[in-house]
């Protein structure tokens, strides 16, 4: 590939791209594990890789393999055919999940979408259509989706939303069992509210609205896109609270950085996206397909999952110890590799400092500091990644 400049580069995305991202000064042109390189040549460390999608890693060497191979086999195949890739990747959803049947699209807004429609389908049967979601969630930007998601902001422009859509705030069991009456056909929430400020779900809360929709014969759908491949110690979020879901859509991590999503459904749900009911031309695709396999391949020879609860427990434990020595620090919490450290004020100051000091972390909701590294990150770049950031919140004088 030529080499550019920054300016060059801004140039032509001034010139011709939509600005509708804030983008931050710097072109990132190469990554390596946990490591990104910029057009200087500045090394960065990254634990907020792709916004949680590249799990294994930038570049994993397996993956990339893979996606080589496949390539110069067989990029694209429509749906009207079987290929390859893609029944060994719902093989593989199956076995680790709850033996449910798979969808394959290319983002988690579309498995989100995917998963609204298979639940109108399932309730239009039972004579149910409404959709119950939860205060502070983010489901993506879709118009099904930003329907869906719990926060005014994502509304502003897009009146009037998709009907049958009503929110209750997250973790209040009341309001849902006074929400959920004879029109409910599914219940739609995140385990762990990534966008929303890493608001972790109580246990009891979880298994009390599992019990509600087998009560009520309502579906629970669990979007999985930020929770989902190993990301809070096992394989999918909802196997750390002894529940398993009727939907779940995922997306980010399963392909290790290359775009594609999912929805997985237990089969009697599964059965109502019939032929004719949905699709998507590059959904299940060979190459994406290739590069999720290549990802489920490397957790389980490199034991990431346990890996992954390792560097959990070592990031908390010195974050918690931060916490005690800074009264900034309101609270650390998330599960497994999903961290936010929510601050007393603006952390905008502490992410720039991190970002001159080429240490890539997120800012949610204003205060909220987020981390979701790989799960092979090491801990001696873990540590020099935190480091970075204590110095971040020492720094700026907060």
């Amino acid at each position: 590939m030529l080499k550019f400049t920054f300016e060059q580069i801004k140039e032509k995305f001034d010139r011709c791209v939509i600005g509708n991202y804030t983008r931050n000064p710097i072109a990132f042109v190469h990554g390596e594990g946990s490591y990104i390189w910029d057009s200087s040549g500045n090394r960065y460390i990254d634990l907020m890789p792709g916004w949680g999608t590249t799990t294994v890693g930038h570049c994993h060497p397996h993956v990339v393999s893979a996606i080589q191979k496949q390539a110069g086999r067989l990029i694209h195949i429509d749906n009207s055919f079987y290929n390859v890739p893609q029944g060994i990747l719902a093989e593989h959803l199956s076995n680790r999940s709850f033996g449910g049947k798979s969808f394959f699209c290319n983002s988690g807004a579309e498995a989100i979408e995917t998963s609204l429609k298979m639940a109108r389908l399932w309730g239009e049967e039972h004579g149910r259509f409404e959709i119950i979601a939860m205060g502070g969630s983010f489901h993506g930007r879709t118009f099904g989706a930003i329907s869906a998601t719990g926060q005014e902001k994502y509304h502003r422009g897009y009146l009037p939303l998709l009907p049958g859509i009503r929110h209750v705030p997250f973790g209040d069991l009341s309001a849902l069992e006074d929400a959920a009456g004879a029109d409910t056909c599914a219940v739609l929430m995140e385990l762990v509210q990534g966008e929303g400020g890493v608001n972790v779900a109580d246990p009891e809360y979880v298994k009390s609205v599992r019990s509600l929709c087998d009560e009520k014969g309502i579906l629970l759908i669990l979007d999985e896109v930020q929770t989902g491949m190993g990301r809070t110690g096992e394989w999918f979020g909802y196997q750390n609270y002894g529940i398993e879901p009727d939907i779940m859509a995922l997306a980010k991590a399963l392909g290790g950085g290359f775009p594609i999503g999912a929805v997985a459904a237990k089969p009697e749900v599964a059965g109502f996206l019939a032929p004719g009911t949905h699709a998507a031309t590059f959904g299940g695709n060979p190459l994406a397909c290739s590069a999720s396999v290549a990802v489920f391949e490397v957790i389980e020879k490199e034991n990431l999952i346990e890996r992954g609860r390792e560097v959990s427990k070592a990031a908390f434990e010195r974050l918690r110890r931060m916490a005690g020595q800074y009264d900034v620090i309101r609270e650390v919490r998330g599960k497994g590799l999903m961290i936010g450290i929510e601050l007393e004020s603006d952390g905008r100051e502490v992410f720039e400092y991190c970002l001159r000091n080429r240490l890539r972390i997120n800012c949610t909701q204003g205060r909220v500091l987020r981390i979701l590294p790989a799960l092979n990150v090491s801990l001696e770049l873990l540590h020099e990644g935190l480091d970075l950031l204590e110095s971040g919140i020492k720094k700026v004088g907060l």
